[in-house]
């Protein structure tokens, strides 16, 4: 699947994310505007997508790491890293179904871990669910990454280019 090559299913899939009525191709294309920022909330489980400051999709249901309270510290923790970040890459290899890698850590971060002697830890994405599996996992269940259905994931591979910035709440 390649990012940004809309297809005519991507595109009534975008613009449906846009705009609720039905639309044409050619008009869901020219309507469709890439992410310019995400916002995560761990409390309220959502990502909220927007595009050109205005709010296009909220995700819900999102599913964390193993211990989703508190800021990612050092590698192992299991937290989800909390803080404004950026996607870095997208990579389509994932061990999930495809991957926006988010730009944890940051210089904070690798700072903080490394003043007590520990590494921040990192490969830190949101991803689809394990390849291979059909509906979704149940409960917070990564490392520290953020997870959505493979069909969130679709919406996102195509919505989010590199270097879009990543609010991650508490």
């Amino acid at each position: 699947m390649a990012r940004f090559a809309l297809t005519g299913l991507a595109i009534l899939a975008l613009a449906g994310a846009v705009q609720a009525q039905p639309r044409s191709d050619i008009a869901a294309y020219e309507a469709f505007q890439p992410a310019d920022r995400l916002v995560v909330s761990k409390t309220e489980r959502t990502i909220a997508v927007y595009a050109q400051g205005r709010l296009v999709r909220t995700i819900t249901g999102i599913q964390l790491g193993d211990a989703p309270k508190g800021h990612k510290r050092f590698e192992g923790d299991e937290r989800t890293p909390e803080g404004r970040y950026v996607i870095d890459f997208a990579n389509p290899n994932s061990a999930y179904y495809l991957s926006l890698q988010i730009s944890y850590p940051n210089a904070a971060d690798v700072a903080y871990a490394g003043e007590r002697g520990q590494s921040p830890g990192g490969a830190i994405f949101i991803h689809g669910q394990p390849n291979g599996m059909s509906g979704r996992m149940h409960g917070d269940w990564t490392d520290g990454c953020i997870a959505v259905s493979n069909e969130e994931m679709d919406y996102l591979w195509e919505a989010v280019p590199d270097g879009t910035v990543i609010d991650i709440l508490p």
